[in-house]
């Protein structure tokens, strides 16, 4: 096969992805390895591109191939590759290290100074066949399906949250219950959290952390929320909380919620700056404030392997809707109107059964 079908961001404005049936099969270079497609799903990413708003403006340059969340099979490897081989089952690292800067050299490759991110700077996944350096992909235990595959690489960054507040033993609050939220919640049980107090605006999803082991939920919407905290911690307040939702009003009552010397990770990315008191929230009570990105590599992806085989961690409450590739107009439609879970796109509408 010299041609496959795949989605492609063609020009540098606002648009949808086009469908195209003329697109070459990619060659891997020598450390590379050539995947062929099982699934992709979409990531809210993938939606900043189509709007083409100021984050896509400064890193992708059309035309390319979009698609990230992904998980295939090895059909073939460079010359260099020596740890991949045919037949293995991979999901991607989107972030693509150099190995060359300060933070790369001192174990830290996942906030790298040069980071290609697979699916926006290069290449994606949306498509029957993606390439991607062999040290970007990640092998599968035999016990994982393909479709929770594709969810190591968007909620690692819930397990790298509940990574860094350090959860075992604690009280833990955890902001907003999407998918990375309802992640974060079951890893804070997975890792030993002695209590996870769960809120969201949605009643819904707040009825899916209490399945995903959260103990206690507020509506924030309705309820106190700082109230409802120092209630069920005997007026002390969370020992960590962990925001998922990026929301400046969350992050404000988040960290007020946090006792004194306690710890507050920031997941989710605020579309604009954030106002914070400062003096009176975080410095006088000494909390640590800290911000996440993305994944660590590998850690992350094996703390998440451990969250997914746990007993608390339920994947039918994140997986959404299963489309064929060519159907991806509808798989779009269905993300705009808020409909709940991860919309999966398939290049071959057999695999959907698989």
């Amino acid at each position: 096969m010299k041609t496959m079908t795949g989605l492609v961001k063609e020009k540098p404005e606002k648009g949808d992805f086009v469908l195209r049936h003329d697109l070459p099969v990619p060659e891997p270079g020598d450390d590379e390895v050539l995947i062929k497609v099982h699934c992709t799903a979409i990531c809210g990413t993938d939606m900043h591109i189509m709007e083409w708003d100021r984050w896509s403006q400064l890193r992708v340059k059309p035309p390319f191939i979009p698609g990230h969340e992904t998980a295939g099979v090895i059909v073939k490897v460079g010359k260099n590759v020596t740890e991949r081989k045919p037949g293995d089952r991979v999901a991607c690292e989107t972030h693509i290290p150099c190995g060359e800067c300060w933070f790369c050299k001192n174990g830290m490759p996942h906030i790298c100074s040069n980071v290609k991110l697979f699916g926006a700077t290069e290449n994606g996944a949306f498509a029957e066949y993606a390439k991607i350096r062999a040290d970007s992909a990640y092998l599968l235990d035999d016990s994982i399906s393909y479709e929770n595959a594709c969810l190591f690489e968007p909620l690692g960054a819930g397990v790298h949250g509940a990574e860094a507040a350090e959860v075992c033993g604690k009280t833990v609050l955890v902001s907003g219950c999407g998918p990375i939220g309802l992640t974060a919640v079951s890893a804070c049980k997975t890792f030993g959290a002695r209590m996870v107090i769960a809120c969201d605006l949605n009643d819904e999803r707040l009825a899916a952390a209490l399945e995903m082991g959260a103990d206690h939920i507020v509506n924030s919407g309705k309820e106190d929320l700082l109230k409802e905290v120092l209630k069920l911690t005997d007026g002390i307040g969370a020992d960590a909380a962990i925001d998922i939702t990026g929301s400046g009003a969350a992050i404000r009552a988040g960290l007020r919620c946090v006792r004194a010397a306690g710890v507050m990770v920031c997941v989710g990315l605020p579309t604009n700056e954030v106002s914070l008191d400062l003096t009176n929230d975080l410095i006088y009570r000494e909390i640590k404030l800290t911000g996440i990105s993305g994944r660590k590599i590998w850690e992350t992806w094996y703390d998440f392997s451990k969250v997914m085989n746990g007993p608390y961690f339920r994947p039918e409450k994140i997986m959404g809707r299963k489309y064929a590739l060519t159907d991806y107009k509808k798989a779009f439609e269905a993300v705009r109107a808020g409909v709940p879970g991860k919309m999966i796109l398939y290049p071959d509408p057999a695999d959907m059964d698989v």
